[in-house]
């Protein structure tokens, strides 16, 4: 900055436009004169509106030369994008002396410094411009074939793209879909002929076949009625569907989406409306309230309408693929919502979440940036609402650090001793005792029996009790069955009391609430059969008896309470270390040193 001051207080910058403007030399000396005073400009000392109109139309000649140094057009293309985005007159006059052509020639060349100055200079042209200018210059742009160009020779090309080439790209896509941003902002207009006739085409493209005509020979006030119900029937929320469409965002731009996909796609389209409109009605999508949220959901992911950030690069190749890039992703993601609701079974409360799984889905894979629409659709398609649900597990996961090597190495160590309380808490919940059912033949539930575990944990204690009377202390049962003499214990099926009782559907409760254990009686095996009273007090006795018998404990509550209690024991362990990041791998052990003299002789006494 010192320096740059100290060259321009003393008519530096002019001596340096006087030989820009009288272009001896064409060669070096332009180009490290042109470097210079770029150099100088960019400290900021000096307003680039204080340039000459002869100054940059002599700039403006050596962007328009033929035959012209290498190293001197991209500096020349880099002065003019400065003079364009930071002076408004004289960008006009960029403008109107650079002709689009000229910058296409330039972009064509096979020389990535000189193509990156061209894209910078034709988006800084672009930005400068009206929004009525805007289109035009982009409608010719695209007539003379330049996103083909961009997506074979820029985005394809051998060479890696550069981050200011990506910045450049970003700002077309984003002016490209900011011509969207009218009809986004326009709301139906009830009193438009135009308007009323699309609205009309999109009913008849889906309930009319070719050819024929709705309600020949019907009365008007018939013919009123049978379109309200079609129009319902289209997914609208009121039989006026004028009145859907009036809200903006998105306005205008979700009855464009909707007709393009019925044009170009009219099988998709009548397959759509057909299949829910024969649904039952709480399971049916529908077609128009999801075409004008997934519009409004397109333009928030793709930025519709926002204005360009200065150093953004997340363009996506595919917009560059594809003719009408917008109306063809709506094409595809119309079809992926309807699969996607089919998926969730979902119904007409679920519409919101459904909306979200979708919007998750599409962001996810705009992310991957797909280099064209069919591998888009692939992609897409492949994240099914399963996938979805996984990958948010898995990131909460990543996100609460659980899925860190440290993290599961201190799960595991921390396994053993939650295990022991589980099994503590399922033997005193033994010790509890629990009332159990007698099945007869009849399958008459009529009388109760109470068995608990000794608190020694050596014998199990069991005996009848009448109805409505409260457990009774242990001592008081009758019968008793030592742990030791117990062989197996065996569950659903297996049991002997159910093995008989057939495979009817009412015995399939039974299965899941059986189980019994074996045991030796005067050298022959009996059983003592259990039913248990719901399906947690099962667990919690086959768990307890599989601990007696030192076998491990294997139920669905054991997982689960394992879980809980290692989430929490896991959580308090590293209370303290909230907000500091865990590495993957543990910090690498430094090498012992060379000598160990430093050591403390512990035989010197101290005094």
């Amino acid at each position: 900055m010192t320096f740059a001051q100290e060259v321009i207080s003393r008519d530096g910058l002019q001596r340096l436009g006087t030989i820009i403007e009288d272009g001896d030399d064409l060669g070096e000396v332009l180009a490290l004169t042109l470097r210079t005073f770029l150099e100088l400009m960019e400290h900021g000392v000096v307003s680039w509106e204080t340039l000459s109109i002869p100054f940059v139309r002599k700039v403006v000649s050596y962007v328009n030369m033929n035959l012209m140094d290498a190293s001197v057009q991209p500096l020349a293309l880099r002065l003019l994008e400065s003079v364009t985005l930071s002076s408004p007159a004289l960008g006009q006059l960029v403008k109107s002396e650079v002709p689009l052509s000229r910058l296409l020639v330039h972009l064509q060349v096979m020389n990535q410094q000189l193509q990156t100055k061209a894209m910078a200079l034709l988006t800084a042209l672009l930005q400068g411009a009206s929004p009525a200018e805007r289109k035009d210059m982009l409608d010719q742009l695209w007539q003379r074939n330049l996103r083909q160009f961009i997506y074979k020779n820029i985005i394809h090309s051998a060479a890696p793209l550069g981050d200011e080439m990506a910045h450049h790209l970003y700002v077309l896509q984003s002016l490209t879909l900011g011509l969207l941003e009218p009809r986004m902002r326009m709301p139906l207009d009830p009193y438009s002929q135009e308007q009323r006739e699309q609205l009309q085409a999109l009913r008849q493209a889906a309930f009319e076949p070719e050819g024929e005509s709705l309600g020949t020979g019907l009365s008007a006030d018939r013919r009123r009625s049978l379109c309200a119900r079609e129009f319902r029937k289209l997914g609208f929320s009121n039989s006026n569907p004028g009145q859907d469409l009036e809200r903006v965002p998105p306005g205008l731009l979700a009855l464009d989406n909707m007709l393009y996909f019925s044009r170009h796609a009219p099988s998709a389209y009548s397959r759509f409306v057909l299949e829910n409109s024969s649904r039952e009605d709480k399971h049916e999508c529908p077609f128009a309230r999801s075409s004008i949220q997934l519009t409004v959901l397109l333009c928030e992911l793709l930025r519709v309408g926002e204005p360009c950030s200065e150093t953004a690069q997340d363009f996506s190749p595919m917009f560059f693929g594809q003719d009408q890039s917008f109306h063809e992703l709506f094409c595809v993601s119309i079809q992926l919502l309807n699969k996607t609701w089919k998926e969730m079974r979902a119904t007409q409360e679920d519409f919101d979440k459904v909306m979200q799984v979708v919007r998750e889905q599409l962001a996810r894979t705009l992310a991957l940036k797909p280099s064209s629409l069919e591998l888009f659709r692939t992609k897409v398609n492949a994240l099914t609402y399963g996938e979805v649900l996984r990958l948010r597990q898995t990131e909460r996961l990543h996100q609460e650090g659980t899925l860190a090597p440290p993290i599961l190495e201190l799960r595991e160590k921390l396994k053993p001793e939650l295990m022991g309380l589980i099994r503590q808490q399922r033997l005193l919940r033994l010790c509890e005792g629990t009332l159990f059912r007698k099945i007869s033949s009849r399958r008459r539930q009529d009388k109760l029996w109470f068995c608990c575990l000794s608190p020694n944990h050596k014998v199990l204690q069991y005996g009848d009790v009448e109805e409505g009377a409260s457990p009774p202390p242990p001592e008081s049962l009758p019968e008793q069955l030592p742990v030791a003499d117990i062989r197996a214990l065996l569950t659903g099926k297996d049991c002997p009391h159910v093995r008989e009782k057939g495979s009817g559907k009412q015995n399939k409760d039974l299965y899941e609430l059986a189980f019994s254990v074996s045991y030796d009686r005067e050298e022959e095996e009996a059983y003592l059969n259990f039913i248990a009273p719901s399906k947690r007090e099962f667990h919690l006795w086959t768990d307890g008896l599989s601990a007696l018998l030192g076998s491990p404990m294997g139920s669905e509550q054991t997982r689960q309470d394992l879980e809980q209690l290692l989430t929490m024991e896991t959580k308090l362990r590293l209370l303290e270390l909230e907000n500091v990041p865990i590495p993957e791998k543990p910090p690498p052990i430094p090498p012992p040193p060379t000598n160990f003299n430093f050591c403390y002789d512990c035989s010197i006494a101290e005094p």
